[in-house]
């Protein structure tokens, strides 16, 4: 494919503090890019790097002197704007029961295919970034991944890690072959047990407004409320390149209720949450 993308989504996220790394690599009309973007709860930095610095050895993948992978981060990276230092050590990973796209991983020329390495998993170490700490102990982690030529142009996505467990959930209006529709893929982990929503298992999205939406699939019920966020751009890939701009938060206040046949599993708030919203306001 000549224009393409990966990108991998780290969160690290204490009862205090929350980091975001996304490394990618990126390609447009034959030239390859890549790129590291840092988000914090009060900024985004973003550095380049020509496409030779990136490297890849299974789930490993490195970008100059940046390691990341299934045993954690490690960072060294100094520009004018960005200096960002230390490691970061994963515990065991947990994954999935099988692919976060289910049936719809098997179809090609989708637009952005997505990927869940680790809903939940220990981290623990120290990050400096631009002279502040960032200690973890006792905190975990969420670890997911994009590819393909370009964002949704139109989406809501949203991931949390839970006292007991953890929640990510994804309604974009995708592509495939020239037919539009709303796709929803989440998982709700929660007490060892995982439920999955998702279009191919029958979710419907019934309510989607800048402040909350709310899906149903048989029995299960799972409410998003955003109760404040201060959204940060950063780059997003568009048909290849990193020129797109979108907003998100990486840790504001957001109530999640899930239910199950009427009985409700868990309504809690967090302020750890993460946003992204990139859909028209109605109106």
């Amino acid at each position: 494919m000549q224009n393409c993308f990966y990108g991998w989504y780290f969160k690290c996220q204490s009862n205090t503090q929350t980091l975001a790394i996304i490394p990618a690599i990126h390609r447009r009309k034959g030239i390859s890019t890549c790129s590291i973007q840092v988000i914090s709860d009060k900024a985004v930095w973003a550095a380049e790097f020509a496409g030779n610095a990136f490297h890849r050895q299974g789930k490993t993948i490195a970008i100059g002197k940046n390691r990341f992978g299934e045993r954690g981060i490690r960072l060294s990276l100094n520009t004018q704007e960005l200096s960002v230092n230390g490691k970061l050590d994963f515990g065991p990973l947990l994954p999935l029961k099988y692919d976060i796209m289910g049936p719809f991983a098997r179809l090609p020329f989708w637009e952005c295919r997505h990927s869940v390495w680790s809903m939940y998993h220990p981290v623990s170490g120290r990050i400096c970034l631009n002279g502040e700490s960032y200690c973890f102990q006792d905190a975990w982690g969420y670890w997911e991944g994009d590819s393909g030529r370009s964002f949704p142009r139109e989406y809501f996505w949203t991931q949390c890690c839970l006292p007991k467990g953890a929640v990510m959930l994804s309604a974009a209006e995708v592509s495939l072959v020239g037919i539009h529709f709303t796709g929803i893929i989440g998982v709700v982990l929660w007490e060892g047990k995982e439920y999955r929503v998702a279009t191919y298992l029958g979710a419907a999205l019934r309510q989607l407004q800048p402040e909350r939406i709310r899906i149903t699939q048989g029995s299960l019920e799972l409410e998003v409320g955003l109760k404040a966020a201060d959204l940060c751009p950063l780059k997003a890939p568009a048909d290849g390149a990193m020129a797109r701009t979108i907003h998100e938060s990486v840790a504001c206040r957001v109530f999640y209720r899930f239910r199950k046949s009427g009985r409700t599993i868990f309504a809690l708030e967090s302020d750890r949450a993460s946003v992204e919203y990139e859909y028209k306001k109605e109106g």
